[in-house]
């Protein structure tokens, strides 16, 4: 993508043009960032009787169990008031990438990872946490990390 800016005092007011080929996922991100509808920065959980506001930053991941879903933290696990695929849509500017069915991963906080005799990916995160890449999704793990989202 390539940005442009224009500072002059000869503009009346504040104004933005998009130029793209087609319509996608980055366009459309824009949009909603531009018109005030950018993601939540924060979720909230709960941690026993406790309410916890939980930064994307701090989740190495998160996984449904049991029709629940948790983010998994250096500190442990947080119940999430939210479903698994809103975590991956609406902080996928926080390098949230789908993992597998079950786990939606924050790239950003990978230290290391293995490649197994099956073709899945042992994730290594910087918390000592470790989570699995199912088959499926390790194209596209490796691409995120590679591109830098």
């Amino acid at each position: 993508m390539e940005i442009k800016v224009d500072i002059d005092r000869a503009h009346k007011e504040t104004s933005v043009t998009i130029h793209a080929r087609e319509w996608n996922s980055e366009t459309e991100h824009l949009m909603k960032k531009l018109n005030g509808q950018a993601p939540a920065a924060r979720m909230i959980g709960s941690s026993g009787e406790q309410s916890v506001i939980v930064n994307p930053e701090d989740v190495d991941y998160a996984v449904a169990e049991k029709r629940k879903v948790y983010a998994v933290t250096r500190d442990g696990r947080i119940e999430l008031n939210r479903k698994l695929y809103e975590i991956e849509s609406d902080f996928a500017d926080h390098s949230f990438v789908r993992f597998s069915k079950s786990v939606v991963g924050n790239i950003s906080r990978i230290e290391r990872f293995e490649v197994s005799f099956s073709g899945s990916l042992c994730v290594h995160f910087r918390s000592g946490n470790k989570e699995y890449v199912s088959r499926r999704h390790v194209v596209s793990v490796k691409q995120k990390i590679e591109g830098g989202l």
